[in-house]
């Protein structure tokens, strides 16, 4: 539960400020898509100290631990554009929804992969 409780603390301070970005961004003309782009990989830069180190107090190899990090970054990234281009590009939701949502999705998915996966440590997790 402590885990739960700090990967929530750090996501919704880095989220608000990344999709208070995200608003800037796309409001000054940047195509939403880029715009997203961008802040994700920010946000996933930032996230890997404050997860490896606070969130989980992960120990582990560096670099197995960082690709790890990188695949489910990446595969977070490529939930939230397939959200943005089926909620917004086919289906006619306003960008900022879409992302809205797509924030939630993915920061769930990422923390289950974060736990069971990337930052695992055999006998160290609970829920």
């Amino acid at each position: 539960m402590r885990q739960l409780i700090r990967y929530g603390l750090v996501g919704i301070v880095t989220n608000a400020m990344l999709y208070a970005g995200y608003i800037l961004v796309t409001w000054s003309g940047v195509d939403y898509k880029v715009a997203m782009t961008l802040l994700y990989v920010a946000g996933a830069t930032f996230g890997f100290v404050g997860n490896r180190k606070w969130t989980f107090d992960h120990r582990g190899d560096v670099t197995r631990t960082a690709f790890l990090y990188i695949a489910a970054q990446i595969a977070g990234y490529l939930i939230n554009l397939a959200l943005l281009l089926i909620l917004t590009d086919y289906l006619g939701y306003p960008h900022q929804l879409a992302q809205a949502f797509g924030v939630i999705v993915v920061a769930g998915f990422l923390f289950l992969t974060f736990k069971y996966i990337v930052f695992f440590r055999q006998g160290k997790h609970e829920l």
